[in-house]
């Protein structure tokens, strides 16, 4: 039975009732994150598709550019579903940012290729990302915001870093899904249409999806306000107009989510590129590697939660920069050591010996620890710093700006930077400035947050 809004207390929650509203939350948003990520997985081969085939280097980059357009929509659309999750509930915005994110997924399944519609693909590609991000834009803060309000104050590091493990899991889900259709398709033909299936498959996930939302019920402390009559009649307004609260956003951008966003996007994407586009590593050995890397440290961002309970948010973040900041380099380096090592190569692309392959999942899952460190408790810290009135618009728009402008452009940043300087590295040290950026911002002015109870204003 549920809690009347009056009668709710989220420290004495039956854990029943707590794995039922965390299953429910996360199994939509792995699948949000595997809409948007199925892009940047397959940015290799859809290039070919929707850009010119003459220069393929140009082709590649310009997907990029696509894929990062998506991350530059997330602010907007934190902006906009922020303000309806503060005014209209968590629940509603949810099920409205999985139906845009499932449809826009969907409808990239049938795009015309370039050579059938010329620039008109590209556009309708562009268009659609957009719209992505955009749903992306509200969907993390209304996870998080809806699993901590639920989560005991003092465990909510680690209920709420099932929501962190969500975003690698749609990554390893969106790598399980191609490699599958390759595998059952054939190269060639999967390379000439079957990339469009996994696009498709998310018509299915996304009915699913919204049928274990649709039972969901409001957070109880937002029923409450709504009750009460404290809601905040403009969220966007009210997040700005109070200084104190400008200076949170702040902090929690430039302390914490810069940072966080280039360490989990050069650990996961980037390491992607790097492997399979830069040191020409074949396509399938490459996603098998960041695989592997994926399912042994994705249960490290729940640990890493969990631990923020006990030692504090402030202090595993800070960790996570700078390893990143101090380590990214020797470890790209090493990478392409290796290729170079073990690498067999068949006209232009490298095929490793075994002991190439682990040696590269033991660096990426290095590199999956850092996003683990960084990420892990970051949706406890920035849920805690704001007020439910505003919470879900307070944390959306620096969040979805900081991940957006800076951590998801940082694939695309990173290759274009190693494309003009003809350079393997001088993209590496993109993420390495921020996030030694982020960990000096953070030390000093980064509040710690452990253990706080939710407020109301």
């Amino acid at each position: 039975m549920t809690s009347t809004p009056e009668e709710f207390d989220n420290n004495k929650i039956p854990i029943k009732k707590l794995w039922q509203v965390i299953t429910a939350s996360s199994v939509g948003t792995v699948i949000e994150w595997y809409d948007f990520y199925i892009f940047g997985s397959l940015s290799s081969i859809i290039s070919l598709s929707f850009f010119p085939k003459d220069d393929p280097t140009a082709a590649f980059i310009s997907t990029l550019a696509a894929f990062g357009a998506g991350f530059v929509a997330r602010p907007f659309g934190g902006i906009l579903f922020g303000k309806l999750g503060d005014q209209m509930g968590r629940k509603f915005t949810f099920l409205l940012t999985l139906i845009l994110m499932g449809g826009s997924t969907f409808a990239i399944a049938f795009i015309p290729s370039y050579t059938q519609i010329g620039l008109w693909a590209p556009a309708a590609l562009l268009l659609l990302r957009i719209l992505q991000g955009m749903a992306l834009g509200g969907e993390y803060g209304g996870a998080a915001t809806y699993v901590a309000e639920y989560s005991p104050d003092a465990q909510r590091g680690k209920y709420t870093s099932y929501i962190q493990t969500t975003a690698t899991l749609g990554f390893f889900f969106s790598i399980l899904v191609i490699l599958s259709c390759q595998f059952s398709l054939g190269e060639e033909a999967f390379k000439e249409w079957g990339w469009r299936v996994p696009f498709g498959l998310s018509g299915i996930l996304v009915v699913v999806s919204y049928f274990i939302r649709k039972n969901m019920h409001e957070s109880p402390l937002f029923a409450r306000l709504r009750k009460e009559g404290k809601l905040s009649e403009n969220p966007l307004k009210e997040a700005f107009a109070s200084k104190s609260n400008r200076r949170l956003m702040l902090i929690a951008m430039f302390g914490a989510i810069v940072g966080q966003g280039v360490v989990w996007h050069t650990g996961q994407f980037y390491a992607q590129i790097f492997i399979n586009k830069i040191l020409k590593v074949d396509f399938t050995t490459t996603n098998l590697v960041i695989a592997v890397s994926l399912v042994i440290g994705t249960p490290l961002f729940v640990y890493f939660g969990s631990l923020s309970d006990k030692i504090g948010r402030k202090k595993i973040m800070m960790t996570g920069m700078a390893c990143a900041a101090l380590f990214y380099y020797p470890l790209f380096y090493w990478m392409s050591e290796i290729v170079s090592n073990e690498g067999n190569q068949v006209g232009e692309v490298i095929y490793l010996s075994m002991s190439g392959k682990v040696q590269l999942a033991f660096i990426c899952t290095l590199l999956v620890t850092f996003a683990a460190l960084a990420y892990g408790p970051i949706a406890a810290f920035l849920v805690e710093l704001f007020p439910t009135n505003i919470r879900y618009t307070s944390l959306s728009v620096p969040y979805h700006f900081a991940n957006g402008v800076f951590g998801g452009c940082a694939p695309f940043v990173a290759t274009y930077l190693g494309t003009v300087t003809h350079s393997n590295f001088a993209g590496i040290f993109y993420p390495i400035s921020l996030a030694a950026l982020t960990f000096v911002v953070g030390v000093i002015y980064l509040p710690e947050t452990k253990g706080r109870a939710l407020s109301e204003k």
